[in-house]
């Protein structure tokens, strides 16, 4: 490689001298442009034109420069324009991981659950069901929803009142896509009746990462709510395949319920025993409540979305302490 560039360096000089004595004798501007055009295309097409009025001698002379230059720069030249091109295409090539992959999809929300620009119950539910999971223990059993996805875990939702379930041995996390995960609990609420379980990255593939959907979360979308709002909640802690959801209409965004000690998202519709901890969406599917609880005279309670975003922002910050 050292004598290969050394070699060239030395014919690059004696051209460059060459180049210049051509130039002088011919008036023409040495560093005018390019080197190779200049030689082929100015002297040599200038000789072409004159033909035999140049004078037989020299012209074969120049012509014959000529060629030895073209032959020299396509020798040495071309040559290694080709070599740096391929020098440089492994800094063109990037490796892109699975990891980067996931991470990347995360960063640009395409894991969350997509959102409807008017309101349709049965279409939103199509969108969010994937982020609403069965919470299995032992005997009993409630809901969760998949509030984030984090590079590191997985962050499911519930109700504190289905964590008191809970024990590591024989509990699980069941979701929509198939997967079945063990789970560890992250916390709870000291003022809302809501916890939070974390599944480490590790227990899925990051095929199935990409598979899972965390629920579309945007407060401002609460304080559109109003008597008549449509709103849905889902069935998925059923012993069924599929997911259900039951439709409801809100009454009070903020309704003081003296069973729960605080002010619930309240509305009539249908809930039943293993709902608790589910989500509770608008009819373009943003989630807007946590479903807690229910009566037979077609009511349900929810927690309401700042509430449950203050809860997490609680438990995220004793976590990190």
């Amino acid at each position: 490689m050292i004598i290969h560039d050394i070699t060239r360096l030395i014919v690059l000089l004696s051209l460059h001298k060459l180049y210049i004595n051509l130039s002088i004798q011919e008036n023409i501007s040495p560093y005018r442009g390019d080197l190779y055009l200049n030689l082929l295309y100015g002297k040599y097409g200038k000789y072409l034109q004159k033909g035999m009025i140049v004078g037989m001698r020299r012209g074969i002379f120049h012509m014959i420069k000529l060629f030895v230059c073209s032959l020299v720069l396509t020798m040495t030249w071309v040559p290694n324009a080709a070599y740096a091109r391929e020098a440089q295409i492994p800094h063109l090539i990037q490796t892109v991981t699975d990891q980067d992959i996931y991470e990347g999809l995360i960063a640009l929300g395409f894991l969350e659950t997509p959102v409807l620009c008017e309101e349709d119950c049965e279409k939103a539910f199509d969108n969010v069901k994937m982020c609403v999971v069965g919470i299995q223990m032992g005997e009993a059993h409630g809901s969760g929803i998949v509030w984030k996805l984090t590079p590191k875990e997985v962050v499911i939702a519930t109700n504190a009142h289905v964590l008191e379930y809970w024990d590591d041995r024989n509990s699980y996390v069941q979701f929509p896509q198939g997967f079945y995960t063990d789970a560890g609990i992250m916390g709870v609420s000291k003022r809302y009746d809501v916890g939070f379980i974390v599944i480490d990255r590790e227990q899925f593939t990051y095929e199935e990462l990409e598979k899972l959907r965390s629920a579309r979360i945007e407060e401002e979308i609460y304080d559109t709510l109003h008597q008549g709002t449509m709103m849905f909640c889902v069935d998925a802690g059923s012993t069924e395949e599929e997911a259900r959801f039951h439709e409801a209409t809100v009454e009070d965004p903020y309704k003081y319920i003296t069973d729960f000690d605080a002010c619930m998202l309240y509305g009539h519709g249908f809930a039943k025993k293993g709902m608790s901890g589910s989500g509770a969406f608008d009819g373009r599917g943003y989630l807007i409540g946590m479903t807690t609880g229910g009566t037979m005279h077609n009511e349900v309670a929810c927690v309401p979305l700042p509430d449950l975003i203050e809860s997490y922002e609680e438990v995220a910050g004793s976590r990190r302490q």
